[in-house]
């Protein structure tokens, strides 16, 4: 046996044990609430749907079950988005989750497909490189030079499979797809049919069948939706948070997840540092501070949810590591600063009068300030 083998060995057991993963996918994450969810629901069931739409909706807006089981939030928001996009996947129509970076688009299209169909891997991650094999179907090159086509040598994509077998299938940045890749969809969503013209055969969507897309509007113009490939969606736009409550709940909620899996100390003991993270990216975001008397410049960053949780996660594995386990300002200060200036000739200047004219004069927040201008200068 090589020794490459012998290191995955479990000790004393002389087999390989399971590593758990890093980040299990939303199905596995929560399977106890998807159990319990589909145990207590007695609504009506659109085909091969793992449970009704209001169950998959009171999955991601969380609730309490008659058992006093709690299903908690995996999105904080208005509650009509939520309705809107689960409806649409009860219907023939395609969905588009639409939204500015940070706005929890691929988080919500990962956990309907978990919802719905049970499966949320059937993806398709868009880039520039993306090619039309990944939506449609490729081939075993090694089986089609010695049998030619055949079903053996076919190379099913996420989207095939999911048309099989009456799942949801998953498109991650669809504007980042060439426009004639992106086009390959639009008789897979009008048709519901996939040809296989090398066969003489076409797969067929099954019932169930349903494609989420994610987008980013501010990536207009990078490969824009054709008018025929848009008609095919019901676009959802996602908001960002609307108070400063919602975001801290929704950073505080994420990290503890991310925190969990990471063994990172508990969040009550970094809560007011969370709030300060999240206060100082909204000001810089909107252009004024929260309670409307300055304004202030914005940097060339999104300064999203999404990179608040970064910040914050980053700060705790600092603090418990390197400091007491408990999250101070030292141990954001070098993130916010990263993510507040990614031009340094236009942003460094707006963060030092952020600082300056509203951190520095600001109530209980001189440790955070000073922590502030004590990270070097990018």
């Amino acid at each position: 046996m090589s020794t490459a083998a012998t290191d995955l060995d479990a000790p004393g057991t002389g087999s390989a044990a399971p590593a758990p993963a890093l980040r299990p996918h939303a199905e596995q994450a929560f399977a106890e609430e998807l159990a319990a969810l589909a145990a207590a629901d007695d609504r009506p069931r659109p085909a091969r749907w793992k449970m009704s739409p209001w169950a998959v909706a009171t999955y991601l807006l969380g609730g309490t079950l008659p058992d006093g089981t709690e299903i908690t939030p995996k999105y904080i928001g208005p509650r009509r988005v939520i309705e809107v996009a689960v409806t649409t996947l009860a219907t023939d129509r395609a969905l588009l989750l639409l939204g500015v970076p940070g706005t929890a688009k691929t988080w919500v299209s990962e956990h309907l497909a978990a919802a719905v169909s049970g499966d949320s891997t059937l993806l398709v991650q868009g880039t520039a490189g993306t090619p039309e094999e990944a939506i449609r179907y490729g081939w075993n090159y090694a089986q089609l030079l010695t049998k030619g086509p055949s079903r053996d040598a076919l190379v099913p994509s996420p989207v095939m499979r999911a048309m099989a077998e009456g799942g949801i299938a998953r498109v991650e940045e669809l504007t980042r797809i060439p426009a004639d890749v992106q086009d390959t969809l639009i008789t897979i969503l009008s048709e519901k049919t996939l040809p296989v013209p090398e066969l003489g055969e076409e797969v067929q969507a099954v019932r169930g069948f349903n494609l989420i897309a994610t987008a980013n509007d501010r990536d207009r113009g990078v490969n824009d939706l054709s008018s025929a490939l848009r008609r095919r969606f019901n676009t959802v736009v996602l908001p960002l948070p609307g108070s400063v409550e919602d975001e801290v709940d929704i950073v505080s909620r994420r990290v503890e997840q991310l925190g969990r899996s990471l063994d990172l100390p508990r969040l009550p003991d970094g809560f007011e540092e969370i709030r300060r993270v999240v206060t100082v990216f909204r000001e810089l975001r909107d252009g004024v501070t929260a309670d409307g008397r300055t304004k202030v410049k914005s940097p060339s960053g999104t300064l999203s949810t999404a990179e608040a949780i970064s910040v914050v996660t980053a700060g705790l594995a600092l603090a418990a590591h390197f400091g007491d386990g408990v999250l101070r300002p030292s141990d954001v200060a070098a993130g916010i600063q990263g993510a507040v200036v990614r031009d340094p000739s236009a942003d460094t200047q707006i963060w030092h009068e952020y600082l300056e004219t509203v951190v520095r004069e600001r109530d209980g927040w001189k440790d955070f300030y000073r922590a502030c201008r004590e990270v070097p200068a990018r």
